[in-house]
Order: C-alpha cells, then structure tokens, then sequence
C-alpha cells in the first residue's frame, strides 16, 4: 500500500466522522469551523500524492469541494458521507497507467 492510498483512506475516515448527524456538526461549529480547513489541507496533500503515484483522484477533488461548502448543515453532512464513500472505494482502485 503506497502513501497516497494510506492518506486516501485516512481522509475517508476523517469525512465519515465528521459526516455523523449530530456529532460531526457538533463538532464542527464548536471548533470554529477549524476541522473543515484542516481536512482542505489533507485533501490537497492526497490530491498531490494521488496524482503522483497516478491513483485515482476523483475523492480529493470531492474533498476539497467538500472542505470549501461544508458549512451548510444538511449539505456538508451530505457530501461528508458521499467523499467518504468515494475515498473509500478509491484506495481500492487499480492504478490508471
């Protein structure tokens, strides 16, 4: 497992709990929205190590989008889960060659 697909699944993890209905907004707004812009840094340096090792990088691009609106409430809850399901399911995924 290379480090681009570590960080993929680590930042999948991350977006499934801050996707939690009520614990992931909690914790959001009381931490002055800080845990969104940390995830937007993660986000970028998976995207760079993605594309590095030429993994598929549809996850971060969807993290960042994520990172950028997540302060909408149902929204964010929304697209935590679906990047988690994304990144999840991209540390499967074969190299692209």
């Amino acid at each position: 497992m290379v480090i681009s697909q570590v960080m993929q699944l680590i930042t999948g993890i991350f977006e499934g709990l801050l996707g939690i209905p009520v614990f992931g907004g909690i914790y959001i707004m009381g931490s002055g929205y800080t845990p969104l812009f940390v995830m937007l840094i993660l986000h970028i340096i998976t995207l760079v190590l993605a594309t590095r090792d030429r993994r598929w990088i549809a996850g971060s691009v969807l993290g960042i989008v994520t990172s950028i609106i997540g302060f909408i409430p149902l929204v964010g809850m929304t697209l935590h889960w679906i990047t988690c399901i994304v990144l999840i399911i991209s540390v499967f995924q074969p190299r692209r060659y």
